[in-house]
């Protein structure tokens, strides 16, 4: 700010310079023209007479009558210039400022060179005003923007101050501190409510960090309590009993072998590292061969599978993985749906939709059935890794499907659209 003030003072100042200059000329110019053409028109004892009483707060004129002077002063500085060229001169007089600066120059008449100045230390008295006024207001903007530099460095040194201490409780571990938002909507502010979206962001992780980690344990603590109760057992058992007591624990060692795989293959799936052997694949055929291999698992559970089939489409994917995908949602309605239950495979062009009329799933709980380890057997006394459905979410979208949940009144939609 005190710069451009600066500058606007100094363009004020040569501007101010420039029209005081501007109007001297234009002053000495037709004083120049009015004595070039008295000259033409009167006698030299006119002349002499005009020089002799012209107006002083006019112009200052000096005229050589023969070996005199006649005019305003008693003498002409050597060296003057002819106009338009202009030389400074001073003078000493009576008055109370004996010391007066003069701007003039000579004009040439048929009656001899002419003096013809005038006044300018007052335009020095003006200029000097200004430039003590500007300096005392680019003193006062100077003052006025440290004053208010200060202030703002302080109230931005408060926020900062504000935001390391509210780290440091971030980096002790409470991840629940939030950085304030002000009314003000500025750069902080924004920054603020970016800064607080990551901490949402790493709050919800680590919470479902602990959550996996929670269910990982608890999963994996009977089968490994049943593994060393067996171990410790197998001493005491007879050669016709260890096969069956082997083969009991090897199950128990297979499911949390299970959980691992299905974690990994998640985590290479969602993070891309899962190179996909694409190929053009049939949705209908998929459906059909899906009604095939899932219609004995239902016949056990004495339920009915339905197959609707329209419009064949060809989609680019993995056929393997989407297979994966689609029988493991055709798997959870067969075990979930219940005994005596209608579980229906309908592909209609791009959708395929798998509907059941079991008990359904809570609407609360229709997002969190995707993330990982979920499951909602609070008991978790079912048989399962808890990570069917995050698998099936993470394929689909590597083949940028969507899928969705609904209610079938009773009963689950799932809807698949490629």
């Amino acid at each position: 700010m005190t710069l451009i003030i600066g500058t606007l003072l100094f363009g004020m100042y040569r501007q101010l310079m420039n029209e005081q200059e501007l109007q001297t000329d234009q002053h000495l110019a037709s004083e120049k023209a009015r004595y070039q053409q008295m000259a033409m028109t009167l006698d030299r004892r006119s002349f002499g007479i005009q020089v002799k009483t012209a107006d002083p707060n006019t112009a200052l004129v000096v005229w050589r009558n023969s070996f005199d002077l006649v005019g305003a002063l008693s003498f002409i500085p050597d060296d003057m210039p002819m106009l338009p060229q202009t030389r400074e001169f001073p003078i000493l007089t009576g008055g109370p400022d004996k010391l007066h600066i003069l701007t003039g120059g000579l004009v040439m008449t048929r009656y001899g060179p002419v003096l013809i100045a005038t006044r300018t230390d007052q335009l020095g008295t003006l200029i000097e005003r200004f430039i003590n006024v500007a300096i005392t207001a680019l003193m006062l903007a100077i003052v006025l923007t440290l004053a208010l530099g200060y202030l703002f460095s302080k109230a931005i040194l408060r926020r900062l101050v504000q935001y390391n201490r509210l780290s440091r409780l971030i980096e002790k571990g409470e991840y629940s501190t939030r950085l304030p938002v002000s009314w003000r909507q500025d750069e902080f502010d924004m920054l603020a409510v970016k800064f607080n979206g990551v901490l949402d962001t790493l709050e919800n992780n680590l919470t479902a960090v602990r959550g996996a980690t929670d269910n990982i344990a608890h999963d994996l603590r009977t089968p490994l309590s049943h593994l060393r109760i067996g171990l410790e057992q197998l001493p005491d058992k007879t050669s016709q009993e260890l096969p069956e007591a082997c083969a009991i624990l090897t199950e128990e060692l297979d499911h949390c072998l299970a959980t691992f795989d299905a974690m990994l293959s998640l985590t290479r799936i969602e993070e891309g590292q899962q190179t996909l052997e694409l190929q053009d694949l049939s949705i209908k055929d998929m459906c059909e061969d899906l009604f095939e291999m899932a219609e004995a698992m239902a016949e056990l559970n004495q339920q009915t599978l339905l197959l609707s089939t329209g419009e064949d489409i060809k989609v680019t994917g993995d056929k393997y993985l989407l297979f994966q995908a689609l029988f493991n949602l055709v798997d959870n309605a067969i075990k979930y749906a219940g005994d005596g239950a209608t579980i229906e495979i309908v592909q209609t062009g791009r959708e395929i939709q798998i509907r059941d009329n079991g008990p359904g799933i809570p609407s609360e709980a229709k997002d969190r059935v995707f993330e990982r380890l979920v499951r909602l057997d609070p008991s978790r006394h079912n048989k399962g890794t808890g990570l069917g459905l995050s698998l099936v979410k993470a394929i689909l979208v590597r083949h940028n499907a969507k899928v969705t949940l609904s209610d079938n009144q009773p009963g689950l939609v799932v809807r698949i659209n490629f």
